[in-house]
């Protein structure tokens, strides 16, 4: 068959995600992965999801199993409106939008704003899923560094005095990979210049409520409301994935009015709306008022898994690479002290049956080859010291 001019010329280029790749390796019966992004399922709150899905099925059938509204049930916009206010995110339900997951949020946000050729910035390293999206929506982008404060807003601030952009997509919260947090100083200075210059700021925040310590950064959203009295230019996404499970595919994004109804109509064209059984479990879940107890108990766990895997690091590894303590999250990301090749190191620690994710896959240009992306968020205290053991032989 020829296939020459059958695809689509977006979809040509658009790479798969590595991360996806590299979970079949992980599925082998001899490898340790430290690779994916993957919430521990020991720590799933069965018992509630148990209760919340016979609630959803036995008190609300006929929503539960029904069409329902493309912009997502309505009590179950309040009950995410209620969420966010903990988090220093005021919205009226109205504001927001329930999709398959954040991934989805961006997927549509990215559709309705991004024309062919525009520019958006990332900074480096960024989530490698945000690249794709990025690249289907056939957007230009640019990027600018990161260093311990997060993006180096300053840098951005320099490319604005010459270029013109559309937007800016970033997560301020122990971002993917690199787990850092930007500053509040910079955290207020980007949001000026978005209203400066008028683009878009788009707020990923999947790995907010995972921090180790009590200290809570203010959201972008926040902030601009707090610096300039609104949330225009503001696009605040987040998920049930890492907080409850991932299974339900369920995620939100709270859009300025202009744009709510342009990205309904998008997942009009998508999906008609997030699954209703999902939705009404979460519903009824956060009516049990079991989250707060989850979210601890998530903290607690990764907070002693990534000091557990820290500290195994700096003792096998710490004389070749650097990295800095995590802090929150789900990662830590390391730097070769000398110049090394990760992706090839990979190939060594398969042969050991540990498999990471090489750092260059989250760069969109000139990729720094000597970093590389360790999860422990399910990993075992056992699995974790093997798997660094085995690091090391491969070195």
């Amino acid at each position: 068959m020829k296939t020459e001019g059958l695809l689509a010329q977006r979809i040509v280029n658009v790479k798969s995600s590595a991360i996806r790749e590299l979970l079949k390796h992980s599925k082998m019966e001899h490898v340790i992965s430290l690779a994916g992004g993957i919430p521990s399922d020991a720590l799933f709150d069965f018992e509630g999801l148990s209760i919340a899905t016979q609630q959803a099925i036995t008190e609300q059938p006929k929503s539960a199993f029904q069409y329902g509204l493309t912009e997502g049930s309505p009590l179950l916009r309040e009950r995410i409106c209620a969420l966010c206010a903990e988090r220093g995110v005021t919205a009226g339900a109205e504001e927001v939008m329930v999709t398959a997951g954040s991934q989805q949020a961006l997927d549509l946000v990215m559709r309705a704003i991004v024309n062919p050729g525009d520019v958006f910035v990332v900074e480096r390293p960024t989530y490698l899923a945000a690249l794709q999206t990025l690249e289907l929506a056939e957007a230009n982008i640019m990027s600018v560094s990161s260093d311990s404060d997060g993006m180096v807003v300053e840098e951005l601030a320099e490319l604005l005095k010459t270029q013109r952009i559309k937007g800016v997509y970033v997560v301020p919260n122990f971002g993917n990979p690199s787990g850092i947090t930007l500053s509040a100083a910079r955290r207020e200075l980007l949001v000026k210049l978005a209203a400066e210059h008028n683009f878009l700021i788009i707020e990923d925040d999947p790995y907010g409520e995972l921090r180790f310590t009590e200290e809570r950064h203010p959201t972008l959203h926040q902030v601009s409301q707090q610096v300039l009295g609104n949330t225009d230019h503001i696009i605040y996404t987040s998920t049930f994935s890492k907080i409850l499970a991932p299974g339900l595919r369920l995620g939100w994004a709270i859009l300025p009015p202009f744009l709510l109804h342009k990205v309904a109509i998008i997942k009009q064209a998508a999906d008609l709306h997030a699954s209703a059984l999902s939705q009404s479990i979460v519903e009824c879940y956060l009516g049990l008022d079991r989250l707060p107890a989850q979210i601890d108990k998530i903290r607690a766990a990764y907070k002693q898994k990534g000091e557990i895997l820290a500290g195994l690091v700096e003792q096998e590894l710490g004389d070749y690479i650097t990295f800095d303590k995590p802090k929150g999250g789900m990662f830590l990301w390391a730097r070769f002290r000398q110049p090394f090749n990760a992706t090839e190191w990979l190939n060594a620690t398969l042969q050991q049956g540990v498999v990471f994710v090489p750092g260059e896959y989250f760069f969109s240009d000139n990729p720094d080859r000597s970093t590389f992306r360790l999860s422990f968020a399910t990993a075992t205290e056992q699995q974790m010291q093997e798997a660094v053991a085995r690091l090391r032989r491969s070195l």
